[in-house]
């Protein structure tokens, strides 16, 4: 099967000029927006690859690709309202696009996660010591101020998004295909110089113990994975790739890469590759031969 070809907004700004690129020949058209999931996760870039790392399906398919591969984590509420992404969703640059690919929320948890402990607890998504309670989950560590705060803005994201969407005729309505993530590790793993690590710090502000860090991690993305699934039931339109469970998790002690993780919260080639499998087999599902 043909890989997925890759290209972004600025080549496709010369369709239909001599040397453009032949976006018409595709059968299926792809819209991509998100986090670094979707662009890079490590400096230098070489070392690791992304989601779209070698994906393929029946019918010949192109995403154009407005992630942006930076330092910075990319919150899904900036990359969503990006010019160059609303002008190709529902502006000037629109075309009826076959579904727009969307990775999200993965950055947002991990930024919201690095709330200092001097903040409110409706600002913070991790507890004080004062506030853990006595059970043994590692939900104790978590915030349920802070935890409502964060559910109730991505939300709100995502209404936001679908009305810029149904804004023009051409892509009302239109099919968005978000995914869950896989198990961070919080552990002193960067991607690179002044590129994290983020929940390592995090964890050992708040002084939570390092034989629980792990659980936290899994506590996290289960959330994010649960508020995923519980805004598509609300939604037709949004479809979610469950990758979840497919990578095996760092250990708290690993400071550089496993086999499936490149660094703290971005996955290896292989791991990406994993991923991409169970991409492909939705996305054959349902837009396939």
């Amino acid at each position: 099967m043909p890989n997925i070809t890759l290209i972004s907004p600025d080549q496709l700004a010369g369709h239909g000029e001599a040397g453009g690129f032949p976006i018409e020949q595709f059968e299926l058209q792809f819209l991509a927006q998100g986090d670094s999931w979707f662009s890079i996760g490590a400096i230098p870039p070489f070392l690791t690859s992304n989601l779209f790392d070698r994906m393929s399906l029946s019918r010949k398919a192109v995403a154009v690709n407005c992630a942006r591969p930076g330092a910075e984590l990319q919150h899904m509420t900036d990359s969503t309202t990006n010019a160059v992404f609303m002008q190709l969703l529902s502006g000037t640059l629109a075309r009826r696009w076959t579904a727009l690919l969307l990775s999200g929320l993965g950055n947002d948890v991990i930024s919201a996660a690095q709330s200092g402990p001097s903040n409110p607890p409706h600002q913070r998504l991790l507890a004080t010591r004062a506030e853990w309670d006595a059970g043994s989950s590692a939900a104790r560590y978590l915030s349920a101020p802070g935890w409502a705060t964060f559910a109730d803005h991505a939300r709100q994201v995502f209404e936001v998004l679908l009305l810029n969407r149904d804004k023009s005729d051409v892509n009302r309505g239109l099919r968005i295909i978000v995914h869950t993530y896989d198990f961070v590790t919080p552990r002193n793993a960067a991607a690179g110089p002044g590129f994290g690590p983020w929940l390592f710090g995090a964890v050992k502000a708040f002084g939570i113990p390092q034989d629980d860090w792990a659980a936290l991690g899994v506590e996290l993305l289960r959330r994010v994975r649960s508020l995923i699934l519980d805004i598509a039931n609300t939604e037709p339109s949004l479809r979610v790739v469950d990758t979840q469970g497919t990578l095996t998790p760092a250990k708290t002690t690993d400071t550089g890469p496993t086999e499936h993780w490149q660094n703290e919260i971005h996955p290896t080639r292989t791991g990406y590759r994993l991923l991409g499998d169970v991409w492909e087999r939705k996305l054959e599902e349902w837009f396939g031969r």
